[in-house]
């Protein structure tokens, strides 16, 4: 993956995936070095998107997917709108755009991620689709050649090789039926890689501040369309783990904008794997899942192409 401040880090938060590219970016020049902090606020953001898959999964076992990603996506749009109202030329700078079709496409993407992921997360578990939705950046790596016609060398396409090794390691498609649950979490996968290669995409036209109003706006426009027709009023209690997520949503957005405020990409994307960390604990305590060797020696594997992958675009950029 490139350097650069609009690739979207390992995430698979259900409004992860809204994880955005940073509105002001500040740059280290003249000022004190702050990546350690940046380094913390990454950690801390990935903590909390454990926590939203957690309330993501256990809503999900009781409301359409549909439903939950709408009412989160109704207040992602509110605070994208006012975050974006304070920064420099507002809203009338932010609505105008060179690329509408692809900004709308990546809003609408992002939603059918968002929704896939809630519906694996009660299939699959947490673990298990985390762990297999960790070769999104290898799918970023393989795809941003034909998409963006970036060269892709041999030594990536090696890494790429050996990622995918790890997700059948992961999937053991020969000694078990293939859950539904693991192709909606590579399917998820696939989806999110291509929505970061749009959103390298745009950004060679578009700033920061148009691509992150036009992934909350867009997706609002796009979830309520599709998922109107299954509204329904949430129990109290519901409504309670609903707000938390909402709450827990904007909260780790925020943290994630900070922290590449603080640092440059590259020093904080490795640290964004650390999301699988704490999702594997809270799948064990909370949901009661197992943690089986073959997902943990395949998502290790995983990490450390893609881990690689990111190095060797970091050399290349240099």
């Amino acid at each position: 993956m490139p350097d650069d401040q609009t690739s979207p880090p390992y995430a698979a938060s259900a409004v992860v995936a809204n994880a955005p590219p940073p509105v002001l970016p500040v740059g280290p020049s003249g000022r004190p070095d702050r990546t350690g902090l940046g380094i913390v606020l990454m950690c801390l953001t990935c903590v909390i998107f454990a926590g939203q898959d957690a309330f993501s999964r256990m809503l999900g076992a009781d409301y359409p997917p549909l439903l939950i990603v709408m009412i989160r996506y109704w207040v992602f749009a509110l605070f994208v709108i006012a975050m974006v109202a304070r920064q420099p030329g507002g809203l009338r700078r932010a609505i105008r755009t060179r690329r509408p079709k692809t900004q709308f496409l990546r809003g609408a993407i992002l939603v059918i991620e968002t929704t896939i992921m809630i519906e694996a997360f009660i299939r699959l578990g947490l673990v298990a689709t985390h762990a297999i939705f960790t070769a999104y950046p290898l799918l970023v790596a393989a795809l941003s050649g034909p998409i963006l016609g970036e060269r892709v060398g041999w030594r990536r396409w090696a890494a790429i090789g050996v990622g995918f090794i790890g997700i059948l390691l992961i999937l053991q498609p020969g000694n078990t039926d293939l859950n539904l649950g693991s192709v909606l979490a590579f399917v998820c996968a696939l989806l999110f890689a291509v929505y970061g290669l749009l959103t390298r995409h745009v950004s060679r036209d578009d700033p920061a501040q148009v691509s992150f109003f036009w992934t909350g706006t867009a997706g609002a426009i796009t979830v309520t369309v599709l998922g109107i027709g299954q509204w329904e009023w949430l129990a109290p209690a519901a409504w309670i783990w609903m707000g938390l997520l909402c709450v827990f949503g904007i909260l780790s957005h925020w943290l994630l904008i900070r922290a590449y405020e603080l640092a440059e990409a590259s020093a904080l994307q490795p640290f964004a794997y650390t999301q699988l960390v704490w999702v594997s604990v809270i799948g064990v305590l909370v949901f009661g899942e197992v943690l089986q060797p073959n997902v943990v020696i395949g998502a290790a594997i995983v990490v450390a192409a893609g881990l690689f992958t990111l190095w060797r675009a970091r050399q290349n950029a240099r």
